[in-house]
């Protein structure tokens, strides 16, 4: 029976299949890492107390690409160069979501309507990490091999979602939030998107990969299909809502975990 832990333990046991899935994410974190790092850097000056904030995220996506790189080492396996179908970060970026590279590659400092539409793509973005891995937790806490690192980026992705509800609120109380719940619907309406897309990209590489039958890779697909409907029907709504976090000042002090190998 095909089930979330069954699927991802075939994708472990298999040396390509689990170093194409670590190289995903080890791209995808890094390239986050950078991105917040320059936005850290590019902070207009009235909301300078967020920078450190902004750069410790960055400095926790940089972490989680170590972390997948770790181990693909630990299993004497080097990192393959990702499809560009499956490359989460650019997609969304294609579609418009999220500060461009262009911009944060230039010295020009942003403007608080770029840092809401930093937060509200964070918000989206942070809420998907922040299932999958808790979604990797339950399963694989215990994993001897994957375990500790996942129950470390679990931690540190709650925190991150908690952060940018906070300050979501912060700018909403200071008046901006009609254009942060419109920055937060085009972010979901347009996630969900990319996520069914890079789920069926990720899916048809890990099947050819594993030899999947044509019927598992066709259920798998309609499984994903299943999840876009109901996301784009209701699901999307869990992406916007804001409430303050019952973790507070959740990136306002240095990391409280150590590194991972």
């Amino acid at each position: 029976m095909l089930s979330a832990k069954s699927l991802f333990q075939e994708i472990l046991d298999n040396d390509e299949s689990f170093r194409l899935f670590c190289s995903i994410a080890a791209s995808g974190e890094s390239q986050g890492g950078w991105e917040n790092a320059r936005i850290a850097a590019l902070v207009p000056p009235g909301e300078r107390e967020l920078a450190p904030k902004i750069a410790r995220h960055g400095a926790d996506e940089d972490k989680h690409g170590r972390i997948f790189n770790a181990l693909m080492k630990k299993r004497g396996l080097e990192p393959v160069e990702i499809p560009s179908d499956t490359d989460y970060t650019m997609l969304l970026e294609r579609r418009g979501i999220g500060l461009a590279h262009e911009k944060l590659k230039s010295d020009q400092p942003l403007t608080v309507r770029d840092i809401l539409t930093y937060l509200a793509h964070s918000r989206v973005t942070e809420q998907r990490a922040s299932e999958q891995m808790e979604l990797l937790r339950k399963h694989f806490a215990d994993d001897p091999d994957i375990g500790r690192a996942v129950k470390m980026i679990s931690g540190d992705e709650d925190n991150h979602l908690a952060y940018c509800h906070e300050e979501l609120l912060r700018f909403a109380h200071a008046g901006h939030g009609r254009a942060i719940q419109e920055a937060l619907r085009e972010c979901a309406l347009a996630e969900i998107r990319v996520y069914r897309d890079v789920s069926l990209a990720v899916m048809a590489h890990v099947g050819r990969i594993l030899g999947w039958p044509r019927a598992k890779a066709a259920t798998l697909a309609v499984g994903i299909h299943a999840v876009y409907a109901y996301e784009r029907a209701v699901g999307w709504r869990r992406m916007v809502s804001l409430r303050m976090p019952e973790r507070r000042d959740a990136l306002g002090g240095p990391a409280a975990a150590p590194e991972f190998a």
